[in-house]
């Protein structure tokens, strides 16, 4: 039944006046002679949208059931039994799963969708949001980090004309990008606004400037602060530092979520930190890609879970996320003492020229040690290094190639080859570490609290994106989850992986009316076919497209359908809970003092 509107609520008025108003020769007005009927008004279908027949997973974790869902604009409208209803356009989905659209907790789509705002990757998978900010934000910058950042460009380059965070969110989805778009706001970033990339703390004025700039942030619409604090300069960064950013993100309902300090050898002292940091700054903590590294401290997993599971009970808000396989990806710079990398690439690279320098560099690669994180050491060979990303043409065809096999190649050593190839590449280089269990992977899937995220980018394997190679996460992550592991291996319940890549992120991170299937919720929904789905990249072939996903609604429009991308780009900002635009008087009313002036700026170093 349709709700009252303003015109039918007054019927009841306007008949009582037609009843008393004289007609002629003292009759009432409905004893007079009736008038002509007016034309019907054309009947307009209740529902822009109707899926049929299909199993509902609504994302609270409840059993799947069978229900219809109607969708008017960009909202859902109805979910249930729907069969006389009739609508502009229908699907059957008789057979499939019908889901809220995923949310990627980790996306590092950015500079992808600067190129290409279709994310191929991951709307094949069913990811309607994506979260970017793991320690590094498209804003705030100021001048001298966006020269710094074009600096760093590798394939996909760009010019960088916004400044804020808002600036460049408001900007990409303007060019037209598929899903919905989400940011933390970098802890990295706001260091390098202030510090750019000295190793020391902040001085009482810097850090009220990088609070401000977090507080300005969130009332564009950051979800809180986002750190990675294995890498320089993030590294350099003290406890208290990320407290007060944490604090000042908190004070409109942000939240803390971080690649923490360690993963492997202090892994357990890394989650006390950000345990720590939820707890005092008094906000929601998140690990990013929770897991062991380095199987000395595999047998750590199960601790790491341990010591959550005892923050939970005593009342800290604190959570993870993870990546369903057993390597990451990141860089050399993950295999190189921090102290290295201080002043930025340019400064490295210098340093590494030095042979004095490269000798002591030499000496800790190869040094068990707890005071930083060692990912070449932790990997355990040379064999299980990858290479997947160089800058330089020249050093292209090593791309697929092990560290084992390019040492040998070249006749060095592997600590010597990994600085020759940031010298050469002057770059990070982008590197696959093989480090976790599959064991420990298992156990994180099974965690309640674990939400899924991929860690990388989300793109095509045409054009730009050939020039270098990926990690297999950015093709299969979250089908690999309701493939493999929930429908194949049974860890856990479809109902229960939907809702880890649904409600747990958007209810974690006060996301409204995302990650949910009911009325009124934002009509982001994934057709998928549950005995089909399945990831397909590998390491070896890591740009293979998953299947299974039939079809993706965006905000109400379609842009998967039947497997194959329709070329539209409705995603939209989806703003966290300090966004000014929540309040009745809008931005306006809630502009910042503003920051306090910065000295003036230094020369840039990279």
């Amino acid at each position: 039944m349709r709700p009252i509107t303003r015109s039918t609520a007054a019927l009841p008025i306007l008949l009582a006046c037609a009843l008393t108003l004289p007609g002629p020769r003292g009759a009432t007005a409905a004893a007079a002679a009736p008038a002509a009927a007016p034309a019907p008004a054309p009947a307009s279908p209740p529902f822009d949208l109707l899926i049929r027949n299909g199993t509902v997973y609504d994302g609270t974790g409840a059993p799947a059931r069978r229900a219809d869902v109607g969708v008017r604009g960009d909202r859902i409208a109805a979910v249930g039994e729907l069969a006389g209803a009739r609508a502009g356009r229908t699907i059957d989905a008789t057979g499939m799963a019908v889901a809220p659209g995923f949310i990627n907790m980790l996306s590092w789509a950015p500079d992808a969708f600067m190129v290409d705002g279709r994310s191929m990757s991951d709307i094949k998978q069913g990811v309607t949001l994506e979260i970017f900010g793991e320690g590094m934000s498209m804003g705030p910058y100021d001048e001298w980090m966006k020269a710094d950042t074009r600096a760093l460009q590798g394939d996909i380059k760009y010019d960088i004309t916004w400044t804020t965070l808002g600036g460049w969110l408001d900007q990409v989805t303007a060019r037209g990008v598929s899903p919905n778009v989400a940011s933390f706001v970098g802890a990295t970033t706001l260091r390098e606004h202030e510090l750019r990339y000295d190793d020391r703390a902040p001085t009482p004025a810097e850090l009220a400037r990088m609070q401000e700039l977090a507080r300005q942030a969130m009332a564009e619409g950051a979800l809180g602060i986002g750190a990675s604090l294995i890498y320089a300069p993030a590294f350099y960064a003290k406890t208290p530092e990320l407290v007060a950013l944490a604090r000042a993100a908190g004070e409109t309902g942000g939240g803390f979520v971080a690649h923490i300090r360690s993963e492997g050898n202090r892994f357990l002292e890394a989650v006390d930190e950000l345990i720590g940091i939820a707890r005092e700054a008094g906000v929601h903590g998140e690990i990013y890609h929770l897991k062991a590294a380095g199987e000395a401290n595999w047998p750590k997993m199960a601790q790491a879970i341990a010591a959550i599971e005892a923050a939970r009970a005593r009342g800290i808000s604190v959570s993870a996320n993870m990546y369903t396989y057993i390597a990451g990806a990141t860089g050399l710079d993950a295999a190189m003492p921090p102290w290295v990398q201080e002043g930025g690439l340019d400064a490295w690279v210098k340093r590494l020229r030095d042979p004095a320098i490269r000798a002591r560099v030499l000496k800790e690669m190869r040094a068990p040690t707890d005071a930083w994180e060692n990912l070449a050491l932790a990997a355990g060979s040379p064999e299980r290094i990858r290479f997947i990303g160089f800058k330089s043409e020249a050093l292209k065809p090593l791309t697929g190639m092990t560290l084992a096999q390019v040492a040998a190649k070249r006749g060095t050593t592997p600590e010597d080859t990994m600085i020759d190839l940031v010298i050469e590449d002057h770059s990070r280089v982008d590197t696959a570490y093989f480090l976790m269990s599959e064991d420990n992977v298992r156990l994180g899937i099974r965690q309640p609290w674990v939400a899924f995220g991929s860690d990388a980018e989300s793109s095509a394997p045409e054009g730009v994106f050939l020039l270098s190679s990926t990690h297999p996460r950015a093709y299969g992550n979250f089908a690999r989850l309701l493939g493999r592991y929930s429908r194949d291996e049974k860890l856990i319940t479809f109902e229960d992986a939907v809702r880890r890549l649904t409600s747990l992120p958007a209810q974690n991170w006060k996301l409204r009316d995302r990650g949910c299937l009911y009325a009124g919720c934002f009509a982001d929904l994934v057709v998928f076919d549950p005995a089909r789905i399945q990831d397909h990249a590998t390491f070896d072939k890591p740009q293979q497209y998953a299947t299974g996903v039939r079809d993706v609604f965006v905000n109400g429009v379609q842009v998967l359908k039947d497997g194959e991308h329709t070329g539209a780009r409705p995603g939209r900002v989806v703003r966290g809970p300090g966004w000014c635009g929540w309040q009745t008087d809008g931005c306006a009313a809630a502009a910042h003092p503003g920051v306090p002036p910065a000295p003036p700026a230094r020369s840039r170093a990279r």
